[in-house]
């Protein structure tokens, strides 16, 4: 599997949320890494500015600033998100098509990496699927999303690799597991908490990127950990450990979650990425 060195590398990060920003820390670490985080958020800029040797600010729907931002970059990781429900297609599915445009004019970036979904898969009866099953989203930000992708992988040449990596739940610092099952503990919820659960740990995302990134992949890898959990499992789980009141499940309602699908990683740890955390961390 072809590799990159490491010596003299561009890299802009376009979105620096919650990922984004793990991933600028990571490289920030490489001594040979110039990176370049951009923000839709002029406020962020001095927080980004200790993560990163360049700060810009810029929209995915302003072109002619994004490929002034692109200028002699080699790599380029997208990891946008919504601020609300009602701006998905302009946060990713416009961002990829005015992206794709101005890197079909940059012929110094040889890769592009997009943290996406496993939403994407949608309404699968809990089977296990895979980077060739087909997706079936079941809601309309879902279809943006996969949306989103195919257009990233139609800008694929022999000059440009693209990397789609789909995540499942993210959870890690800021987003630990109690706190984001505290939410819902004591209430009763929608279905009957059977859906694989399919989470990955933030301490796993940046280094999967940057293995993306060193091994040059090309097309789409699910990264989520080992376990094979179900939501309800979880829930009690947590709600043991930290003392609070279990979830209840009412059957006789639809669940509202976007996708129901056990999502497989082989592909990726065959591509040979070693999870950092294989199983979920509950403490």
């Amino acid at each position: 599997m072809p590799t990159y060195s490491n010596k003299n590398m561009n890299i802009t990060i376009i979105g620096c949320g919650y990922v984004g920003s793990k991933v600028a820390k990571f490289w920030q670490q490489e001594r040979d890494f110039i990176v370049t985080a951009t923000t839709t958020t002029p406020e962020r800029v001095a927080e980004l500015e200790t993560m990163a040797q360049r700060v810009v600010v810029v929209n995915g729907n302003d072109p002619e600033k994004l490929k002034s931002v692109l200028k002699n970059q080699d790599v380029v990781l997208l990891s946008v998100g919504a601020k609300d429900l009602n701006t998905y297609e302009e946060s990713y599915l416009e961002t990829a098509r005015n992206l794709i445009s101005v890197l079909k004019q940059i012929p110094s970036i040889q890769q592009l990496i997009y943290t996406s979904s496993c939403s994407v898969y949608g309404e699968q009866n809990g089977a296990l699927v895979d980077e060739e099953t087909q997706v079936a989203p079941t809601t309309p930000n879902g279809e943006i999303l996969y949306k989103t992708e195919q257009e990233l992988l139609s800008g694929s040449s022999e000059h440009l690799r693209v990397c789609i990596l789909r995540l499942g739940g993210i959870y890690g610092p800021g987003r630990e597991l109690v706190k984001i099952y505290s939410r819902i503990a004591g209430t009763t919820r929608p279905g009957n908490g059977e859906e694989p659960a399919n989470w990955i740990h933030l301490d796993d995302i940046a280094p999967a990127i940057e293995f993306a990134r060193r091994h040059r992949l090309q097309g789409i890898y699910n990264l989520v950990d080992n376990d094979d959990l179900t939501t309800r499992e979880i829930s009690d789980r947590v709600c043991e450990i930290h003392n609070l009141p279990k979830v209840t499940w009412d059957s006789s309602l639809n669940s509202k979650r976007p996708y129901n699908a056990k999502i497989s990683n082989k592909k990726i740890k065959e591509a040979g990425y070693e999870f950092i955390n294989p199983q979920m961390i509950f403490s």
